[in-house]
């Protein structure tokens, strides 16, 4: 349920199309919905201006599939699953024919209302390779959540004339994400040529000193560019969240 849809709705029932009764019966379970082990958070959209995402890892495909199936069913707003393994797109296709599974940045991801439109493009940039996990996960909620993406890949301090040649669509970028695993360095950089927010997400990529992801996120937290947040290592989607409300604004 989302602002637009609730003002419909009590529209609706002002004309006298819709009765009381069946309004109530619509927003029975507006605040959430009780799933046993479960509380779908069907109210966010309207508080916050995006739709509860399901977060697989550590969730069985039975409980995965359980979600889905409610929120399908409410037929309210998009869906999107993020830490989605293949075989969990497997556990929940045939629930819609319209699911669609992207296996590098593991979404499950089901477009059935209008996107919002966003005003500014964002642009999504990966040191390596090996980042785009997390920046597909990125890519994939900015993209539902109505943004307008650029990408960028492979453009880390290694070789960085790589990047200094995107320099046009970096500075028509009105937020940029940079995804960088290793040390981390490629924010400072790109934060260093923008007059724009950087989104700054660390990835656990990296050798042994790279501790998993923490040097990156050391490194992005002591960025002496201006402008930089920084979300938490592999977050792809907390850095599409934040990115898509500066949009918004």
């Amino acid at each position: 349920m989302n602002l637009n849809r609730l003002t419909e709705l009590l529209e609706t029932v002002r004309r006298g199309e819709l009765l009381v009764g069946e309004a109530v019966e619509l927003l029975r379970d507006l605040p959430y919905g009780e799933l046993g082990t479960t509380k779908v958070d069907n109210h966010r959209e309207l508080r916050q201006g995006y739709p509860e995402v399901v977060f697989c890892q550590g969730k069985t495909k039975g409980q995965v599939r359980e979600i889905l199936g409610y929120m399908i069913r409410k037929r309210t707003h998009n869906v999107l699953a993020t830490r989605a393994e293949a075989d969990f797109f497997a556990a929940v296709s045939d629930l819609h024919p319209d699911l669609r599974y992207n296996p590098l940045g593991r979404t499950i991801v089901l477009q059935r209302e209008p996107l919002e439109t966003l005003e500014g493009t964002l642009v999504i940039i990966t040191a390596g390779t090996a980042d785009l996990l997390v920046a597909e996960e990125a890519y994939e909620t900015a993209c539902l959540f109505g943004a307008r993406v650029e990408r960028i890949q492979d453009v880390g301090v290694a070789g960085v004339h790589r990047l200094v040649s995107q320099l046009p669509l970096l500075r028509q970028a009105r937020v940029l994400i940079v995804v960088a695993g290793m040390e981390g360095a490629l924010v400072s950089v790109v934060a260093g040529l923008v007059n724009r927010p950087v989104v700054a997400v660390p990835t656990s990529v990296g050798y042994g000193a790279s501790f998993g992801g923490l040097a990156a996120l050391l490194t992005m937290l002591n960025s002496c560019a201006g402008g930089v947040g920084v979300v938490n290592i592999d977050n792809g989607y907390g850095a599409a969240c934040l990115a898509s409300s500066i949009l918004r604004t």
